[in-house]
């Protein structure tokens, strides 16, 4: 029976770590604000300012020095980059259990943000280590799994909090990390792998000469973070629109829930699938069909009726979603040499960042100076100005 290529080995093996990976990010998420609560004697404006800058301080520091460790993945292997960011997440999640006050809380958040880039180091070795003609469905199954994971996370969150405490739960998840490390050290081999030395290659001008359309890789990375920022702009207010459509009636908890989780259900179904159909049609065309689908059903969104309509409209979404943000990652690979791949990944992973945060702030201040119908449309807004960008930037430059 002929082996398996080294390449379908790690894919293999990654989808797993990612898995587990995205329901240990996860499934603090859903309690991460009830812990806070814990911690001190907090008024409802304090509790919520104290909520969104320990969930934000992650990210904001992962956006600053995510650039530096795609640098050192370039010279040192994207194997030891994973490694070093499951190990040092698990331990420092881990000590999050062991906090006496918010302050330890923050600090702890934002050194997690130091250690990020597990997912998108497994990416960036899925992508140099797998064919060019294989890239989109092995990068579209990566993000399947990372979305399964990130659906199963809240879910196993609040059967853990329900069994044991919160305290135990941060623990547990550094755990779960700290076995997806365990995997990828025995089981993923960076065969493919040729360090940089070139010394050109040291500062980001000489990254940006090495590639051959640099036009195109910065599109794409604008594309990244305006596509993460009108998908969170949504987030803020979901349970809300849903308590609005409902009129007061129960199980606003539940039923915002499953919807929350409908896009990513969709996404998880068809990712890989939509990576495949762009390895043999062209990826942008893919990403294009995305943004015009996601324009259409965003803006459907703001006159639904009930919780229903919503509900099918979210599930949709996750349909676009498959079409946008794994292509995206595709391109990138697909137009950028290997030598640079971990630092344009690392690029785009900040672009990300920067999304996640402006997102929200955008959300939240349409919907209180208008409704929260008006944010789906300025959402749409943001869509369709994305869709020209990528012409523009991206399809106008391809080679």
């Amino acid at each position: 029976m002929k082996e398996k290529p080294i390449w379908k080995k790690n894919l293999f093996v990654l989808s797993i770590a990612v898995l587990i990976a995205g329901i240990a990010f996860s499934e603090i998420m859903p309690f991460l604000s009830l812990y806070i609560n814990t911690l001190g004697n907090f008024s409802h404006q304090q509790l919520n300012f104290w909520s969104g800058i320990v969930y934000s301080g992650t990210f904001i520091v992962s956006a600053v020095v995510s650039p530096w460790w795609g640098k050192l993945a370039d010279k040192k292997g994207r194997k030891p980059m994973i490694l070093r960011a499951g190990i040092g997440m698990s331990v420092v999640i881990a000590c999050m259990g062991l906090v006496q006050n918010v302050w330890q809380l923050l600090l702890l958040r934002m050194l997690q943000g130091v250690f990020a880039g597990f997912i998108s180091n497994s990416n960036a070795l899925v992508a140099t280590e797998t064919p060019k003609t294989n890239s989109g469905q092995a990068l579209g199954t990566i993000a399947s799994a990372t979305t399964a994971g990130t659906l199963l996370g809240p879910l196993v969150g609040g059967a853990l909090t329900s069994i044991f405490s919160y305290r135990i739960t941060f623990m547990i998840t550094g755990g779960l990390l700290l076995l997806c490390s365990i995997l990828v050290l025995f089981f993923v081999h960076e065969d493919d792998f040729k360090p940089v030395t070139a010394k050109k290659l040291d500062k980001a001008s000489g990254v940006i000469k090495s590639l051959r359309s640099p036009h195109l890789i910065f599109g794409l990375l604008l594309t990244t973070l305006i596509i993460q920022a009108a998908n969170n702009s949504i987030n803020p207010i979901v349970s809300l629109y849903v308590r609005q459509l409902l009129n007061g009636h129960d199980n606003v908890v539940f039923i915002s829930g499953v919807i929350a989780a409908l896009p990513g259900i969709a996404t998880f179904l068809v990712a890989s699938r939509f990576g495949a159909l762009g390895d043999k049609i062209g990826t942008h065309k893919i990403i294009v069909a995305g943004f015009i689908a996601a324009s259409i059903f965003f803006f459907l969104t703001a006159f639904v009726r009930n919780t229903v309509e919503l509900g099918i409209l979210r599930f949709l979404v996750g349909f676009s979603d498959a079409c946008l943000f794994p292509q995206v990652q595709t391109m990138l690979t697909k137009n950028s040499p290997a030598a640079v791949t971990g630092r344009i990944f690392s690029w785009n992973q900040s672009a990300m960042y920067i999304g996640n945060i402006v997102g929200p702030l955008l959300g939240s201040f349409v919907s209180g100076m208008f409704n929260y119908s008006m944010v789906f449309i300025v959402t749409t807004v943001i869509v369709l100005i994305n869709l020209l960008l990528f012409r523009i930037n991206v399809i106008r430059n391809l080679q």
